[in-house]
Order: structure tokens, then C-alpha cells, then sequence
């Protein structure tokens, strides 16, 4: 059986050593001796440890291994990872990108094993999908030559990513249309916040706008991509998005609706599970618009109000969406020095590289999350009333993380249900993914780069999220501009280009 524990780090008395396992330490040093190997993951929520089960645990019982999985909040992840990694006390593997990214493996590059030969002997499905797909291997390798962790293609994601929704039970309630300009879009949302949209009688408890900053100033032109957080391409090269004229415009504009009350006035001092609660009020709906994956899984009880909401025209004549979502990604398997026979663990892992399990660790195993047919074509199945489809996919499968692969023409053989969930995702990314913009691209760093990127990153990205919450709050995005960019440059901000650029020029290699 799976001996399986959730978020129990830091639990145990013996405070000395401040790390998991207190009731696991007696067989940590024998536990691999029998088969048994400790694997850390990280979840965005606590649905459970169905995850594990059906497919995961056939996958062990076909390697003769059992595996004692440390399963972590990401809410919590942050400070443990820092002990774990400190403390001497590793598992034998991580499992997931969410678990650690580029930044982690670099700061701690002595903890990974390289796999590139082990893979070679030990990993022909995923040998295969390297053949098949080579930006899979380039994505993976190190500029030292080396491969330190396993990747992942995901199955069935849209062209753009998430997308604004707004509440077409209000615009109807006040005789409104859905807005197609950024101007429409700020009266509309004006009109939410000095009526009662909602029609529960009470004017005041509408939030016409909930969401993060980049979402609201979409218009402006800052699509965020899916591999960075503060990096866009701009005319063809690397740029920061928060040093972009566009991204000031964009927050005076913001200033001004949340000066106006427009936008919730709890924006930066909220956690999410306080922004969820207004979203998915079981007594009726309180937001007008909020940007996510899909209704369902924004709004919850009241999804069936929301529409998406086009790409709206901006001030320069263009239209914008968030740009696509993740279908590629490294770090989702790293093995540590920890591990005894690491061919044994890898042999394990490459059952997840074919297409039958790539379907069930995305959706969960068969029967429960999925059907095959005798054609050899798949079928998603609906999930239970009452539930949401995406939430029902975390539930039941690793869904975004850990190895994966599917090969071309592979979402043609799967059919979904479009109530809800990636069907309906799908759907709705028909009607918008002809605006997608280049995004910057999942690029590799050397371990120095990483390292400075890191250093440079604290003081950089504190300080433009401080100015960002302020001159949302406050405004003086305008007037305080050229010393907010001179300030960014004490920093190390030309550094930090220099590095982004550098690597940027070494992807656009491998791809010719």
C-alpha cells in the first residue's frame, strides 16, 4: 500500500529538527532498501489524495516500488522548501514544477543528479518523445550540457490562456451590451458600481472588478505570457513589463477606476481565499468581472451569469488576451543524491510518458476521470453534479504536473465535455486566440545567470510591486515615472536585461 501524508512538515515535536518525518526518520535509511521512495509534490489546494490512486498506484505495482509520497500546500510550500533543502533531510525525487523551478535546482545544483544517461538506458518512452519532438530534449538540457530534469507536453490546452468573464445577468438587469472597447468596459463597470446590477435591493454590495493588475490593463497591451511573470516580447526582443509606457498608462487608468470604487477596494491586501468567497457567494453573485480559466471555475455557484468578455480594443486600435497557457514545461522530476538506484525510479517514471497515461494523469484514471474505447480514442467524463470539471480534474489526477507526453494529433482522439472544464475552455478559446501575441519563451538559464536573476529579482520585483499597489491606490504613476525606472536601475535592472536577452538569443538558436 501507498503510505501517503499531507502537509505534516514542521508538525513533529522534536523542534531541533524543524523537518518532516519525525515518525519516518527509523525508516528513511532503510525505506529504499525495500523499494520504497520518499517523493515530495505540491498541490494549490487540498482536494484529497485521490491523485494517487488508480492509475499511480498501478504504475508502482508494474516497477516493484512503492512510493511514501510527501504531498505540501503551495500556500505553505514556500517556507518548508527553504528547511527541506537546508536541512539534509531530502526525498529521494520532487515531482511537479510546482514543486521547484529553475531557480531552486540552480541555488541547489549539487542536490540533483544528471539523468541524461540514465534516461538513454532506462527511459525509451520518453527517448521516443525526444525523437519525436526535439524542442522537448532543448527545453530540458542546460547550457552545461547536462539534464536535471524530466518535462512534460500537455494535452488539450487553448492558444490564449486565461480569460476576462463578466456577469451578463447584471449588463441585462441594466439594459447594457457587453462592452468591446476599453472605454465601453470602464462605463460598464461604472454602471455595475452606481446601480443595483445584482437586483438584491441593496446598491452598495456590487465589486464591479475583482482581479489581478495585469488582467484590468490588458488593453494597454501587456499580454502576460505563461513562462514569465515580468517579461513580454515586444517588436521582437525581450522586454519588462512593468518599464513599458503601455504599463503606465494602464495604471493610471486603473487608478482611476479604483479611485471611482470600480475595483475591489481589498485588491492588494486580500488573500485568495477571501477573493474566492466574494466570487463564488452562495446567496448571489457580488462580481462583475473576474478573469480565470472558466466560469465554472471562477464563479463557482453563479458561473452560469458569465460570459467571456472579448478582447477588448485598446488605445492603440489592437485587441489583446492573455497569451498561451503552458503546454510545455521542465522540472517536473528531479532525483536527488538521496536516492538509491535512480535507474529503478526512472524506469517508473517513463510509464507516465505515453499517451494513455498522459490522459489519466490529466484528467484521472480510467473510469473515474476518463473512458478508452475499442477505436482506441478517448473520452472525458462529465463530472459529478454540482461539481466544477477543473476542480474534478485536480481532484482525481496530478492534472498540470509531473511527466506527461502526447504526440501530434493526439487531441483529435478525445472528446470532452464542453459544459464546463477544457471543453468549454476550448470552446471559448475559439472566439479569442486569433489576438494571441508572442509570448517571451520558456528559456534556459546557466546556473550563474540563475543565480543573479535570483538576487536581482528580490529587490526588483519588491519594489515593483510596492509603486504598482501604490499608484493603484494612490496614483503618481506619471509624475514619479522617470524615478521609479532610474531607481529600477540602481537595482541591477540592465543587468537583469542583459541576462534575459542573452538567454532570449540562445532559445532563438536552437530553434533554427
Amino acid at each position: 500500500m501507498m503510505k501517503k501524508k499531507a502537509n505534516i512538515l514542521l508538525s513533529c515535536a522534536l523542534a531541533a529538527s524543524l523537518l518532516v518525518g519525525c515518525s519516518k526518520d527509523s525508516a528513511t535509511s532503510t525505506s529504499k532498501e525495500d523499494g520504497t521512495y520518499k517523493i515530495a509534490t505540491v498541490r494549490w489546494s487540498d482536494w484529497g489524495d485521490d491523485f494517487l490512486k488508480g492509475f499511480v498506484e498501478k504504475t508502482e505495482k508494474e516497477a516493484g516500488i512503492s512510493v511514501d509520497w510527501d504531498t505540501y500546500l503551495n500556500s505553505e510550500w514556500g517556507d518548508k522548501k527553504s528547511l527541506l533543502m537546508a536541512g539534509g533531510d531530502l526525498p529521494d525525487a520532487f515531482w511537479g514544477s510546482l514543486a521547484l523551478g529553475d531557480a531552486d535546482i540552480a541555488k541547489n545544483s549539487g542536490l540533483f543528479i544528471p539523468l541524461e544517461d540514465l534516461i538513454e538506458k532506462n527511459m525509451p518512452n520518453l527517448k521516443a518523445a525526444f525523437d519525436a519532438d526535439p524542442a522537448l530534449r532543448a527545453m530540458v538540457t542546460s547550457p552545461d550540457g547536462h539534464i536535471y530534469s524530466l518535462p512534460k507536453k500537455l494535452p488539450l490546452r487553448p492558444v490564449a490562456g486565461n480569460s476576462l468573464y463578466i456577469n451578463k445577468e447584471w449588463l441585462d438587469n441594466l439594459g447594457l451590451s457587453v462592452p468591446d472597447t476599453y472605454e465601453e468596459f470602464y462605463s460598464v463597470l461604472k454602471a455595475f458600481k452606481e446601480k443595483d446590477a445584482n437586483g438584491n435591493g441593496d446598491p452598495n454590495d456590487e465589486i464591479p472588478y475583482q482581479g489581478d493588475v495585469l488582467s484590468y490593463i490588458l488593453p494597454f497591451g501587456l499580454p502576460k505570457g505563461a513562462y514569465s511573470t515580468s517579461m513580454t516580447v515586444k517588436d521582437g526582443k525581450p522586454s519588462f513589463m512593468a518599464t513599458e509606457d503601455a504599463y503606465r498608462e494602464g495604471i493610471e487608468w486603473m487608478h482611476k477606476a479604483y479611485e471611482e470604487g470600480l475595483i475591489d477596494q481589498e485588491v492588494f491586501t486580500q488573500d485568495e481565499a477571501m477573493a474566492e468567497a466574494k466570487r463564488k457567494n452562495a446567496e448571489g453573485s457580488l462580481v462583475g468581472v473576474s478573469s480565470g480559466w472558466t466560469p465554472d471555475a471562477v464563479f463557482g455557484p453563479n458561473s452560469v451569469e458569465y460570459t467571456q468578455l472579448p478582447a477588448l480594443e485598446g488605445p492603440d486600435g489592437q485587441r489583446y488576451v492573455m497569451t498561451d497557457a503552458p503546454v510545455y514545461a521542465r522540472n517536473e522530476f528531479m532525483i536527488t543524491t538521496k536516492a538509491k538506484d535512480p535507474a529503478k525510479l526512472l524506469k517508473w517514471a517513463d510509464k507516465f510518458y505515453t499517451e494513455d497515461a498522459s490522459i489519466q494523469t490529466f484528467y484521472g484514471s480510467y473510469g473515474v476521470g476518463v473512458e478508452k474505447g475499442e477505436d482506441g480514442k478517448y473520452k472525458v467524463l462529465d463530472a459529478p453534479k454540482g461539481e466544477s470539471a477543473d476542480i474534478f480534474a485536480w481532484t482525481n489526477s496530478f492534472r498540470d504536473f509531473g511527466p506527461k507526453y502526447i504526440g501530434e494529433g493526439f487531441n483529435e482522439k478525445v472528446t470532452l465535455p464542453t459544459n464546463g472544464g477544457d471543453g468549454l475552455k476550448l470552446e471559448l478559446d475559439k472566439q479569442i486566440n486569433k489576438y494571441v501575441k508572442e509570448q517571451f519563451p520558456n528559456v534556459v538559464y546557466t546556473a550563474e545567470e540563475m543565480n543573479r536573476l535570483n538576487t536581482l529579482s528580490v529587490d526588483l520585483t519588491s519594489y515593483v510591486q510596492s509603486t504598482q499597489s501604490k499608484w493603484v491606490v494612490e496614483g503618481g504613476a506619471t509624475k514619479e515615472w522617470d524615478s521609479y525606472i532610474s531607481q529600477l536601475k540602481k537595482m541591477g535592472y540592465d543587468e537583469y536585461m542583459e541576462i534575459q536577452n542573452k538567454a532570449f538569443d540562445r532559445y532563438q538558436k536552437t530553434l533554427k
